[in-house]
């Protein structure tokens, strides 16, 4: 028979385990940040009309931020009128609460940007006019906020911040984009400054923020106007910083990070290239760069070694090897858009309202089922999400629900 001792430390260990597991942070494009979900199992082809809608939502005002998931809830965020909201609903689809966060972005592509965060009990949104809320994730109740124009000389872009917030620890990071508050670090627990950087004085750039764990230090990775820099997490210092400009400061896909390497890339022609990263993160040396690889918003997956994703002035839909940059194959037929990957397979979501199967093959391209997002309003931007079997698109003002499983 097992001692009382050991019994109660193996209960103490599994509930320490437990709630640390109940903290870890959502992040926007799956639990790494990279567009890559860990399920299993899923359809490898669709019916001719598409895998079958579970159900849809259609009151959640206008926006293109993506679904997360925590607390047995979904959280979403939409603009209805001039504010933005956070909304949460029931796993069938069903609102439990909606809660204002504050004015959104209501100039060109009005609506919610950001993706809600959850950590443990608490939610954190950013509104395209710069305000940063923290609420209770199980009410909507507001605990803290910030407005990152007046609190951190901010500086508006021209449209909107788009900026999913990065949460390690206790630290929060985002990107208000002053002169002297460039990139910042808040506890997330009260808002409070813990340090500020300067990065290379540009304005924010669209760009989610990437966490980067190495052995001796942690970095931020972000975009700003011209550059993607790194960060020291610890104090904020800036270590490195390498030239990225695009003809409108669009760095909207947030970098991918892969044994000690980096891959960043942005639209309007610019294309997308590989750091390798010194082994303190010290430094960053361009290993490759392809002008072909030019995607605006959409993001790219990361999948046995070679990169999938669109391009934008460039409109096909490409495979790259990861360690050369060496572009395996180019495909036409489809619009630019976003992309995920589960189980072996690519989930396109393009800009014409395409949503699209296919396999992750570095060999040729491989459509295996197509159909269309007939629900919602406006651009079709947003990107899909991938939880539980079934695969949630947004749409505007509509969140679909399909089963995929």
């Amino acid at each position: 028979m097992r001692s009382k001792p050991r019994i109660f430390l193996t209960m103490a260990v599994l509930l320490l385990v437990l709630g640390l597991s109940a903290q870890n942070p959502t992040r926007w494009r799956g639990p790494e940040g990279n567009g890559n979900y860990a399920e299993t199992g899923l359809l490898k082809s669709w019916p001719a009309t598409g895998p079958q809608i579970l159900w849809s939502y259609d009151q959640l005002g206008e926006g293109f931020s993506s679904p997360a998931f925590a607390n047995n809830m979904i959280y979403i965020s939409g603009m209805e009128g001039t504010t933005g909201h956070v909304y949460a609903l029931t796993p069938e689809g069903k609102l439990i609460w909606k809660s204002p966060y504050g004015e959104e972005f209501t100039e060109s592509y009005p609506g919610s940007r950001a993706t809600p965060v959850i950590a443990g009990d608490l939610l954190y949104i950013l509104s395209g006019q710069g305000t940063l809320a923290c609420m209770s994730a199980n009410s909507g109740q507001l605990k803290w906020k910030k407005e990152l124009f007046k609190d951190f000389d901010g500086r508006q872009i021209q449209w909107g911040l788009n900026e999913t917030v990065a949460i390690d620890g206790d630290n929060l990071y985002v990107t208000p984009g002053g002169v002297n508050h460039n990139v910042i670090a808040l506890n997330r627990m009260n808002g409070n400054l813990v340090w500020s950087s300067k990065g290379v004085g540009e304005k924010s750039a669209y760009c989610s923020p990437l966490v980067v764990k190495l052995a001796s230090r942690t970095l931020v990775v972000t975009h700003t106007e011209s550059h993607i820099i790194g960060i020291d997490a610890a104090d904020g210092k800036l270590l490195w910083s390498h030239n990225q400009p695009n003809r409108w400061s669009v760095h909207a896909n947030t970098p991918i990070y892969h044994d000690g390497k980096i891959f960043f890339f942005s639209g309007y022609g610019q294309g997308g290239g590989l750091l390798n990263l010194s082994a303190d993160g010290s430094k960053a040396d361009l290993a490759w760069f392809e002008k072909k690889m030019d995607n605006r918003i959409g993001g790219a997956v990361l999948v046995n070694g070679h990169i999938y994703g669109s391009g934008d002035n460039n409109r096909f839909w490409m495979c790259l090897d990861w360690n050369t940059g060496e572009v395996k194959y180019e495909a036409k037929g489809l619009a630019n858009g976003t992309v995920i990957h589960a189980d072996g397979m690519l989930y396109g979501y393009t800009d014409r309202g395409e949503l699209f199967l296919a396999k992750a093959d570095p060999t040729a391209w491989n459509l295996v089922s197509k159909t269309s997002v007939e629900l919602g309003t406006n651009q079709h931007w947003a990107h899909p999400v991938i939880e539980d079997g079934k695969l949630y698109v947004r749409h505007g003002n509509t969140l679909i629900a399909y089963k995929v499983k």
